[in-house]
Formats: C-alpha cells, sequence, structure tokens
C-alpha cells in the first residue's frame, strides 16, 4: 500500500514549537511522518511530499518524490495533543482526471463524496495512504479562473491533525479558534488562523466520536 514518508512546508521550525509541536532539528513527526519545516518561503505552504509503494512520482502536479524508506514506528503524542496526521487536503480543477492519475500510480481510492462541502467544493475524493488520508477536493467553478483553469495541475493544500482533546488544544495554542462539531458526526474540529503564523491551513480534529 502506498503511504507517506515526509512532507514538506515552508514554516519556520520555531514558530511550529512554539504551537506545541516537539520538534527535532527542522523535522516534526506525526506518527510515523516526518513534517519538515524547510523555512518560510513567500507564497509556498505545503511544498512537497514523498510517498512509498507507488508506480509514478507524475501524480496530475502534486509534488511529489518517490520514496524507498522504511516505515516508522509511531512518534508519541506532541504537547499539544496532537498525536497524527489525520488526512493531507489537495485540490484538483478536474477531480475525474486526477482520480485516474492517481489511480494508475497505485493510490487506493476509498470513496468519492458527491456532496457540497461547507466552503462550497463540489465532489471529494478520498485516498488510504497507511495510517492516513489523502482528500482531493474539486476546485469550485467560481475558484477555476483563479486557480488556472480546468487544465490546471492538483496541488497539495494543507493538513488536518487528530488531537486527543480538540478543546484543550484550542485554549492552549495561540491563533486557534472556535472549536465547532466537525461534517464527521461526533467529531470535533478547530482551524488554526492567520495569527498562528503558518503557511500552512492547518485544523485539528477529534480522534473519536465523542458522546
Amino acid at each position: 500500500m502506498a503511504s507517506i514518508d515526509e512532507i514538506e512546508i515552508a514554516d519556520e521550525p520555531e514558530r511550529w514549537a512554539a504551537l506545541g509541536f516537539e520538534l527535532s532539528g527542522d523535522v516534526c513527526r506525526l506518527a510515523g511522518v516526518d513534517v519538515r519545516l524547510s523555512g518560510a518561503r513567500e507564497g509556498e505552504g505545503l511544498r512537497s511530499w514523498s510517498l512509498r509503494g507507488i508506480a509514478s512520482a507524475e501524480l496530475d502536479g502534486l509534488s511529489t518524490a518517490l520514496s524507498t524508506g522504511p516505515e516508522r514506528e509511531p512518534a508519541p503524542a506532541h504537547p499539544n495533543g496532537v498525536v497524527a496526521i489525520d488526512h493531507v487536503v489537495a485540490f484538483s480543477p478536474d477531480l475525474d482526471r486526477t482520480i485516474a492519475v492517481l489511480q494508475a500510480a497505485g493510490l487506493d481510492l476509498r470513496r468519492v463524496r458527491e456532496e457540497p462541502t461547507p466552503a462550497g467544493a463540489p465532489r471529494q475524493a478520498f485516498f488510504r495512504l497507511g495510517r492516513e488520508i489523502l482528500e482531493v477536493v474539486q476546485v469550485p467553478d467560481r475558484a477555476l479562473e483563479h486557480s488556472g483553469g480546468v487544465d490546471g495541475p492538483a496541488r497539495l493544500w494543507g493538513l488536518a491533525l487528530l488531537a486527543e482533546d480538540v478543546d484543550g488544544a484550542a485554549a492552549a495554542i495561540p491563533g486557534a479558534g472556535t472549536p465547532r462539531d466537525a461534517v464527521q458526526p461526533g467529531r470535533r474540529i478547530v482551524t488554526l488562523g492567520r495569527d498562528a503564523g503558518l503557511s500552512v491551513p492547518l485544523a485539528l480534529i477529534s480522534l473519536e466520536t465523542v458522546a
């Protein structure tokens, strides 16, 4: 099965440390995935990733490298309660095209959701990548021109991280928004706003359903 080895983000390591993540140099390990914080670059966020077990790194525009690195043992929870990546978010102007490319490379398509998101994206596809999920969101029609049109590439965008206590993490993390009920029944979610000082959109979502 395809799985994520490393993700590169254009943030300063000190910024993540200030938000309660534990780092080793410029690497923040989330379960078995290394998030490499390669320094701020204007206009850049989630820069690239490396994947194991895929037939090609040509993933319809997603900046990807092939990895032969071994699977890692899951790291412990961070001081802010984050334990892992729940899913990586990417956008595609042509979801059917991107699905076909990803499947041809060996990614495991689990389902296509033919319902709009709260933000207005019309459809999403979900791929299993080891412990994590890739969610590919179709760019809404109103945003197609800004994103390069229907023939433009897919792009990596953001992360949703699993947290032991979303409300507690939101209270402890500078720049966190107000926790709310997630789309998934019984789960809670909070987004980190611009005040968090990150280049990548980041959300925290609860581990399991709550009573």
